[in-house]
């Protein structure tokens, strides 16, 4: 038995089996994009004819579904799904609140002092992550680090 032959074929095993694993998980993380605008049109399918449903803010995070042409079918942090152009969002990274009155701090620990709240629904976009901590940045320029649970 050629022992030296069968450890190579057992390595290889072992390199194709890690990088089956590492495709399979990240072709199952969803593609995230966030709003690029002061502020854009939800529509109800992919087209300006289709009706409006609700307005979101710059940095407000969104869950690719599917495309259509230059159109994106998204669901939200609510799970509420709906059609945005294209044009109107990017890869900048983003979070949302998703609990109500959400402290965020001057630095990345509870002993740091509050500098605002944010309620439940507010985006920002984030700087930086340490840990379990995110520095974030909302769309009017108000800077701090919240705790990872309190966003989508």
């Amino acid at each position: 038995m050629d022992f030296g032959k069968l450890a190579n074929q057992g390595r290889w095993l072992i390199f194709i089996t890690i990088a089956a694993v590492c495709l399979t998980a990240g072709a199952a993380r969803a593609e995230r994009l966030a709003i690029s605008v002061e502020v854009a049109n939800i529509r109800s399918g992919p087209g300006t004819d289709y009706q409006a449903l609700w307005r979101v803010e710059k940095y407000t995070p969104l869950e690719v579904l599917s495309k259509q042409d230059e159109w994106v079918f998204f669901k939200d942090y609510e799970g509420t799904r709906g059609w945005i152009h294209s044009s109107l969002v990017d890869n900048t990274p983003a979070v949302i609140t998703n609990k109500d009155m959400c402290n965020i701090r001057s630095g990345p620990a509870t002993d740091k002092p509050v500098l605002f709240q944010a309620e439940s629904g507010v985006p920002f976009r984030v700087l930086e992550r340490k840990g379990s901590w995110i520095h974030i940045q909302h769309a009017d320029g108000e800077k701090g680090w919240i705790y990872s649970t309190l966003v989508w």
